[in-house]
């Protein structure tokens, strides 16, 4: 592993030169991407977890149909903004010269990324004909998924603050 993650960093080292030629003030580069991911998880992801399980459990018809579009339309966002995060993240490190793929961080990022990947792919194949294992699948991964993240925040303030 030592191999590809000191291969990954070469190849993204002109990239973090660059960014390191901006001379941005240090705060920005090391708290940046904690600060940001922060706000995508606690507060977006929260309510996409929130809404998805209104969705499913609210006895009014209409509170549930309106929690399943919002859980529709935030979800893909939020996904987006994190893999964003996830690269930011690398990037982040690299431009502090900090190795990549040494930290529990870097590994529960990786892993809740895939998570969250696997339900997309759940949702976009239409749960393979509307099966309600599936449905249910889908909504313990998420929740499965959102509490690696909340873990992953942990090590990550942990990293943060030791480097």
């Amino acid at each position: 592993m030592n191999t590809f993650s000191e291969y990954f960093s070469e190849l993204l080292e002109p990239l973090a030169a660059l960014f390191r030629s901006l001379n941005m003030p240090e705060p920005i580069i090391h708290w940046g991407h904690p600060l940001m991911m922060g706000i995508v998880i606690f507060v977006m992801g929260s309510y996409v977890v929130f809404a998805g399980w209104r969705g499913r459990l609210a006895a009014d018809k209409e509170v549930a149909v309106k929690s399943r579009a919002d859980h529709r339309k935030l979800a893909p966002f939020m996904f987006l903004f994190l893999a964003l995060g996830y690269t930011g993240g690398i990037l982040s490190l690299l431009v502090q010269q900090e190795p990549i793929m040494e930290s529990p961080h870097f590994w529960t990022g990786t892993a809740a990324l895939g998570l969250l990947l696997t339900n997309s792919l759940l949702s976009l194949s239409g749960f393979w004909g509307d099966k309600s294992a599936l449905r249910m699948l889908h909504a313990y991964l998420g929740t499965v998924a959102f509490s690696l993240l909340i873990v992953h925040t942990i090590l990550g303030v942990k990293l943060g603050l030791s480097i």
